[in-house]
């Protein structure tokens, strides 16, 4: 409350009476409906903290970018502007794959792999 009238003394501004001059109502105060934040579901199950994410290239885009063949690696694939640096890479079987790869990345699918060894290839693990 104020000290004088001349600082808003007395009722401080409040007006007179009544729950707001008595004291703040809480934050998130709905007048007794149930607050929102009750109202809304809780967030269910867990984020795993050693989840692996990868980046994915298709074998129909190493035929692109690889079109007389040769050794794949994740730090060609970053020079080319395929993935992103510092992070993981996986090939996946999407496509045709002509050409004979020499394919040495984080992770490679069952398909590409059977892909990649029909065309004549090699998957380093």
């Amino acid at each position: 409350m104020g000290r004088g009238e001349g600082s808003k003394g007395k009722t401080a501004g409040r007006g007179t009476k009544g729950q707001k001059a008595r004291y703040q109502v809480k934050v998130g105060f709905e007048g007794g409906q149930m607050p929102l934040h009750m109202r809304t579901p809780k967030l269910r199950g867990f984020k795993n903290p050693f989840r692996v994410e990868y980046q994915v290239v298709n074998l129909e885009k190493l035929g692109e970018l690889y079109p007389q063949g040769g050794e794949v690696t994740v730090g060609d694939l970053v020079a080319k502007g395929a993935v992103r640096k510092n992070e993981k890479v996986k090939v996946l079987g999407q496509g045709d794959l002509s050409v004979a790869l020499t394919v040495a990345v984080d992770k490679v699918s069952g398909s590409a792999e059977e892909k990649i060894v029909a065309a004549g290839g090699t998957v380093s693990k």
